[in-house]
């Protein structure tokens, strides 16, 4: 634990730290061990007698981090699928640069009607939660005009397999595959596709938005990440920058989507 490494590096002990602040001389072990969660004031009184004032800010992004980072999504999805695209909105207007990066399914923003109606079906059948589609589907839409409005930039990167997953039948993914042709045309949108084939510099087996350079959402099969730390928002960042030099742009991109029109046109992933 970061704590108990900051006192081991000030020769402290744990009863020293206690009673230069002032605590009963139990609590830095509750705090060490995690039977105590402490107060920011506590962390700054830890940094002050241990000498390291200069890791207090990473210390208390991850206090602040510690209930809201782990958002299980039985809670988030209770009440149904609207409630989590209308909490995006609020931070997609708020954001001045996205990253995006997915490696199986388009992302949000990009996704046409059909295609939504798809992945929300599917959330809403796998994990049993209210059925409210039609709601659903209208508020990721909704989202969408974010695209088109403001100075904000928009990164995506995707694996090539996103191309590949087929959600629904070809002609969903037909609509899908067009609709990527036509965002890369927008003056404020960059989408990048990683080759299957490319060289592996970065573990990236999780989809991933990171906000500026102030917020990370994650998402694991069973809760979203909210991820404040600025030394983790850093090293997402630089995964992202590695994903980003890994993919084609351009022409190169455009190749690869029309290959798999193609490929759905002439019936070969029957």
């Amino acid at each position: 634990m970061r704590l108990r490494e900051l006192r081991r590096d000030a020769g402290l002990t744990g009863r020293r730290l206690a009673a230069l602040a002032g605590w009963h001389e139990s609590k830095t072990s509750r705090i060490e061990y995690g039977k105590q969660t402490p107060t920011e004031a506590d962390l700054r009184a830890w940094c002050e007698h241990t000498g390291s004032l200069d890791q207090l800010t990473d210390l208390v992004a991850s206090l602040r981090n510690i209930q809201a980072a782990y958002m299980e999504w039985q809670r988030i999805l209770g009440t149904g699928t609207k409630r989590r695209q209308k909490m995006s909105v609020k931070l997609e207007a708020e954001t001045a640069a996205m990253r995006w990066y997915e490696p199986s399914l388009v992302p949000g923003l990009l996704q046409t009607p059909a295609y939504i109606r798809q992945v929300l079906a599917l959330v809403i059948r796998f994990r049993s939660i209210p059925d409210d589609l039609e709601e659903g589907m209208a508020a990721r839409i909704e989202r969408q005009q974010v695209l088109y409005h403001g100075t904000r930039r928009f990164s995506f990167v995707v694996a090539e397999q996103v191309l590949q997953t087929t959600l629904g039948d070809d002609s969903v993914m037909l609509g899908q595959l067009d609709r990527m042709l036509s965002v890369m045309a927008l003056p404020r949108v960059t989408l990048g596709i990683v080759p299957r084939r490319s060289a592996i510099e970065a573990l990236a087996p999780n989809g991933f938005v990171i906000y500026d350079n102030r917020l990370v959402q994650a998402e694991t099969v069973t809760a979203e990440l909210n991820i404040s730390q600025p030394r983790e928002i850093a090293l997402y960042g630089k995964l992202f920058a590695v994903l980003s030099d890994r993919a084609v742009y351009g022409e190169a991109a455009r190749r690869l989507i029309q290959d798999e029109v193609e490929k759905r046109r002439q019936g070969r992933y029957l």
